[in-house]
C-alpha cells in the first residue's frame, strides 16, 4: 500500500499537489495539469515581455509549447485503479458496504472489488473475476513499465540538460576572453588616438602662430610702403597743381629723383604696382621712356607655410592605417584562431596528388601507388588531416579550385569514420561537412540542402568549437555565413576534405 501511495506521488501535479488531469509536458520537461498550467499562464507578470518560466526549474518555455502526454495520462489511470484495488489497507475499506464481508476479488469487467457474496452474484457470473493481487499483478507491471519509460526520459532530459549547460559555460568563458580582448584592444587604440590628437594639434598649432607672425610681418611691411607711396602721390599731386611757370622750374631734376625712389620702393615690395613706368631725363621735356617694370604681388604667407598646410592631411593617413590595422586585428583575435593543420598520406585516396609540403591536394583520374592500410580511404576520394581535436576551439582556410563539374567537400569526420566501401556524408554517419560544387553549395545534413548564397565561395573558413558542439563554415573573403552544423563531440575528431573532378584542387591557407 505504501508503494502505491509513493507511486501516486509520482504522478502528482507540482501546482495544485494533486493527481494530474490531462497532464501536459512543457520545454524543459516537468508535467502539469493542463488545467493548472492554463491558469498559471494567465497570472500576469511584472514584465509583460518576459518569457514564461517552468514553476519547479524556472527554464523558460513557449506559451504554445504544451505536448499531451499520453503515456504518463494512462500511468495516472492504472494507478487510480491500483489504488482503488489496494483500498489503502483499512479494515473499514477492505468490508463490502453492500454485505458487509471482507473483498477478495476484483472484476475486470466491471473493474469492481467483489465480497464473496458479491462474486457469486449473477451479474458476475459470466465475468472474469480474480483475487485482488493477482487482478493487481498485470496492473504493476504497465504501471513499472511505464515508470521505467519515463525515467528514462528523465534522464535523457537531464543529460540534455546537462550537456548543455557545459556548453553553456563555454560560451560563457569564450565571451569572456573575448570582452577582455576587446577591453585591451580598445585601450591600446585609445592611448594611441589620444596620442595622435596631441601630436595634429600640436602640429595646427604651429601652423596658426606661423601664418598670425607672417601676417604681423607682412601687415608691417605693407603698411610702411603704402606710406611712403602716399607721401609721392602727395608729392606728385601737389607739383601738377602748380603754376606752369613753377612746374617746369627744375622739373627734369625732379623726375629724375622720383624715378630712383620708385625704383627703390618697386625693389624692396615686389607687385607694389601693376605697371610702373619711368621717365628719361635726358629728354628736354621729360617724354615717358618705353622702359616698364613688372613686379611680382606681395604675398603674406610664405610658399613654405603653405605647402606646410596643403601637406598636413598626409598626416592623417597613418592614422587611417592604423585603425584599419587594429580592425583588422580585433577580428582576428575575435573570430580567427588558426589550426597549423597538414593533409595525412596515410588516409588519402589514391586519385588524389598531394603537394611535398601536404598542403595542397588535386583530383587525378590515374592511381597512385599508394600502400592499403587501415587508415586509408578506399571509395571515396577524401583525406584526412593530422592530429585532430578532442577540445578546444581551431579554424582552418581552405582555398578551392575547381574545374568544370568538380566538386570539393570540407568539413570535419570522427575518428571512427568508415574508410572502406561506401561513405555517406551525413551527420549520423559522424560526418559534418560542406560540398562545393560547379555552381551551387550544399549542406550535407541528414537530407543535403542547397543553400541559397550571394557568391560562390573559392575560400571556406572552418571553425570548429569542440565543447560547444559547432562546425561553422564562413566565405573567407566575403564574410557570409554559409552553415553551421550543431551537435554533440564525444570522440576525437579530424578535418575532412573530398574532392572529385579533373584538375579540381585545394589547398591550405597557412
Amino acid at each position: 500500500m505504501a508503494s502505491v501511495s509513493s507511486l501516486a506521488d509520482e504522478v502528482s501535479c507540482p501546482i495544485c499537489q494533486g493527481t494530474l488531469r490531462e497532464p501536459v509536458t512543457v520545454d524543459c520537461g516537468h508535467n502539469y495539469c493542463r488545467a493548472c498550467l492554463t491558469r498559471y499562464c494567465e497570472i500576469p507578470g511584472p514584465d509583460p515581455n518576459e518569457p514564461l518560466h517552468c514553476p519547479l526549474c524556472k527554464e523558460p518555455f513557449r506559451l504554445g509549447g504544451f505536448r499531451p502526454n499520453w503515456q504518463l495520462a494512462s500511468v495516472v489511470e492504472n494507478i487510480e485503479r491500483l489504488t482503488l484495488v489496494s483500498t489503502l489497507g483499512s479494515d473499514q475499506e477492505d468490508v463490502c458496504q453492500e454485505h458487509g464481508e471482507k473483498i477478495y476479488f476484483f472484476c475486470e469487467d466491471d473493474e469492481a472489488q467483489l465480497c464473496v457474496v458479491c462474486r457469486e452474484a449473477q451479474e458476475h457470473q459470466t465475468h472474469t473475476v480474480r483475487f485482488l493481487d493477482e487482478a493487481a499483478g498485470p496492473y504493476r507491471e504497465q504501471i513499472q513499465k511505464c515508470l521505467e519509460c519515463l525515467r528514462r526520459e528523465r534522464e535523457e532530459i537531464q543529460r540534455i540538460q546537462s550537456r548543455e549547460n557545459q556548453r553553456i559555460q563555454v560560451l560563457l568563458c569564450q565571451v569572456a576572453t573575448k570582452r577582455q580582448k576587446v577591453i585591451f584592444e580598445f585601450a591600446h587604440l585609445s592611448q594611441f588616438l589620444e596620442e595622435q590628437q596631441s601630436v595634429l594639434l600640436a602640429e595646427l598649432e604651429k601652423l596658426d602662430g606661423d601664418i598670425l607672425k607672417q601676417r604681423d610681418v607682412f601687415d608691417a611691411l605693407v603698411s610702411e610702403e603704402i606710406c611712403r607711396f602716399s607721401t609721392l602721390v602727395a608729392e606728385l599731386e601737389e607739383k601738377l597743381g602748380r603754376p606752369a611757370r613753377e612746374l617746369l622750374t627744375q622739373v627734369c631734376k625732379s623726375l629724375h629723383c622720383m624715378d630712383h625712389e620708385i625704383k627703390g620702393l618697386a625693389s624692396m615690395i615686389p607687385d607694389a604696382l601693376p605697371t610702373l613706368q619711368f621717365w628719361d631725363s635726358r629728354t628736354p621735356y621729360g617724354n615717358p621712356r618705353s622702359e616698364t617694370r613688372k613686379c611680382r604681388k606681395p604675398e603674406a604667407v610664405s610658399q613654405e607655410l603653405g605647402q606646410r598646410i596643403r601637406d598636413f592631411p598626409q598626416r592623417v593617413l597613418p592614422l587611417r592605417r592604423e585603425v584599419t590595422t587594429f580592425l583588422e586585428k580585433l577580428c582576428f583575435e575575435l573570430d580567427y584562431e588558426p589550426a597549423p593543420i597538414s593533409l595525412d598520406p596515410q588516409t588519402s585516396h589514391p586519385k588524389l596528388l598531394l603537394s611535398e609540403d601536404h598542403r595542397r591536394a588535386q583530383f587525378s583520374y590515374k592511381w597512385q601507388n599508394s600502400p592499403d592500410n587501415s587508415q586509408r580511404f578506399d571509395r571515396a576520394t577524401c583525406v584526412l588531416a593530422h592530429g585532430g581535436f578532442t577540445e578546444g576551439r581551431h579554424t582552418w582556410m581552405v582555398m578551392v579550385d575547381l574545374a568544370h563539374g568538380g566538386s570539393c567537400t570540407v568539413g570535419v569526420v570522427r575518428e571512427d569514420v568508415k574508410r572502406k566501401g561506401e561513405l555517406k556524408l551525413r551527420p549520423e554517419e559522424g560526418v559534418w561537412a560542406v560540398r562545393l560544387a560547379w555552381g551551387f553549395v550544399s549542406a550535407l545534413g541528414s537530407f543535403p540542402m542547397r543553400l541559397a548564397l550571394q557568391e560562390q565561395p573559392r575560400q571556406v573558413r572552418v571553425t570548429l568549437d569542440y565543447e560547444v558542439g559547432w562546425v561553422t563554415f564562413v566565405n573567407a573573403v566575403s564574410q557570409e555565413p554559409i552553415y553551421t552544423f550543431t551537435t554533440s563531440f564525444t570522440q576525437k575528431v579530424f578535418p575532412f576534405f573530398g574532392l572529385w573532378g579533373r584538375g579540381s584542387s585545394f589547398s591550405l591557407s597557412p
